[in-house]
């Protein structure tokens, strides 16, 4: 193999690893959310929750009604 071969072949492959360091940054992979989403689905978790927690104090504030009732009827 004459010289000039064996050097354009060495000039060539360095080329080659030079331009294989220079590739451009990838895309990200994946967004995260917009925290809109998030806000909605985690209403759309409490609301039932916070439903629930109403509901229960209403009865529990009628059960104190209906105790003191009958405490009271009862004279003690």
């Amino acid at each position: 193999m004459p010289l000039s071969i064996r050097a354009g072949s060495i000039a060539a492959a360095c080329c080659a690893l030079a331009m294989a360091g220079c590739r451009a940054e990838p895309p990200p992979t994946e967004q995260p959310p917009e925290p809109q989403a998030q806000t909605e689905l985690r209403d759309a978790i409490q609301a039932p929750q916070q439903k629930a927690a109403a509901v229960e104090q209403l009865l529990q504030e009628g059960d104190a009604r209906q105790r003191a009732a009958i405490d009271a009827a009862e004279g003690g």
